[in-house]
């Protein structure tokens, strides 16, 4: 007879049949395990969610204030009809975790996002040995690697300083939740004054008062003469590309910060002036390395390349398996996807990494 597995791919998420729970479900459930607050991993409808105590704010300001939500630490063990559950950094943005679930001396994980690269204001990547993981590959392609954070943060403090010399604005688009506070932790405020779109605002205004290493940065608001914004730095998500909210700042440059930007297509069809191949996901050696620390036997992937980078594991020893859900929106949401022409791969291309 069959072992059952510890956890299952449903139409309403990755459930726990032992532990009756689900983790980051995209329909409503009774009990939601969420890994971290972006809207494709954290969604409306439950009765209950479990979170890191960092993901409380964003939550509770895009799910209502009134959610039913239990704040857990990292490394703190809960039992859920007795299977054990515990919270583990992610790496991927501010209150990510990564969920190990263990049973009768079975562990699995599930990486929800996660970078391996230690940004300086999310807890930094750890990882988790286990028998099963499920990862996410959202740049599962050999041609994405990034460069060390501090050499992008040099890159886009060049860019700023040439735009104030040149007496433009520059207007960076990051996501308004991980990306933004990234940047703002992390840009050189001696160049000049930095501003936030409302959104980006909002986010940085919750997180705060918990996060030590976030600056105070003012909002952009209709008061505020034009003349200011000559040689500052603006950070905005992606939903102000186009729009009359943009065109105060003229003259300006557009910066795109995304992992798309490592190809060439994407910075084009966005009209940006520059793109930074900045990230919070793991590139491919970081997602391969990160697979190696865990010991797994088993790999399902999940959201980006999942049909090459489970190739890839199964030719080097590792049994995967690809796994179709509904995560992965958010990416698309930050800066559009990359073309086909753009990033899929010859087989050639994608067996030649080492």
């Amino acid at each position: 007879m069959s072992k059952k597995a510890l956890l299952t791919f449903t139409d309403k998420g990755i459930y726990c049949p032992a532990g009756d729970f689900y983790i980051d479900p995209w329909r409503g459930v009774d009990r939601a395990v969420i890994t971290h607050a972006h809207s494709d991993h954290a969604r409306w409808g439950s009765k209950q969610y479990l979170a890191h105590r960092l993901s409380e704010p964003v939550m509770r300001l895009r799910l209502g204030a009134d959610i039913q939500l239990q704040n857990i630490e990292y490394e703190a063990p809960v039992s859920m009809n007795g299977v054990k559950v515990s919270f583990h950094p992610a790496g991927h943005i501010i209150g990510s975790a990564q969920i190990r679930i263990e049973h009768k001396g079975e562990v699995w994980v599930v990486s929800g996002d996660y970078k391996t690269e230690d940004d300086g204001i999310s807890t930094a990547f750890q990882p988790v040995r286990c028998h099963t993981f499920i990862s996410e590959c959202t740049f599962g392609l050999p041609v994405y690697r990034w460069k060390p954070q501090a050499a992008i943060f040099a890159d886009i403090n060049n860019w700023w300083q040439q735009n104030r010399a040149a007496g433009k604005c520059s207007v960076l688009i990051g996501y308004s939740l991980g990306k933004a506070q990234r940047l703002a932790a992390n840009l050189d405020m001696s160049i000049g004054p930095v501003y936030a779109h409302g959104a980006v605002w909002n986010v940085n205004e919750l997180l705060r008062p918990l996060v030590s290493q976030l600056p105070e940065i003012p909002r952009v608001t209709a008061d505020i003469a034009k003349e200011k914004y000559r040689g500052a730095l603006i950070i905005a998500p992606q939903s102000a590309i186009g729009t009359p909210w943009l065109r105060r700042f003229e003259p300006l440059s557009l910066g795109i910060c995304s992992g798309w930007c490592q190809l060439r297509g994407a910075v084009r069809r966005r009209n940006a002036d520059m793109g930074f191949a900045l990230s919070d996901h793991a590139d491919w050696p970081g997602l391969l390395e990160a697979i190696q620390a865990t010991g797994a036997e088993k790999v399902f992937a999940t959201h980006g390349f999942t049909a090459v980078f489970a190739r890839y594991l199964h030719e080097k020893g590792i049994a995967a398996d690809e796994v179709k859900t509904e995560y992965g929106a958010e990416m698309a949401e930050e800066v559009g996807d990359a073309t086909q022409e753009d990033t899929i791969p010859t087989d050639a291309t994608a067996s030649r990494v080492p």
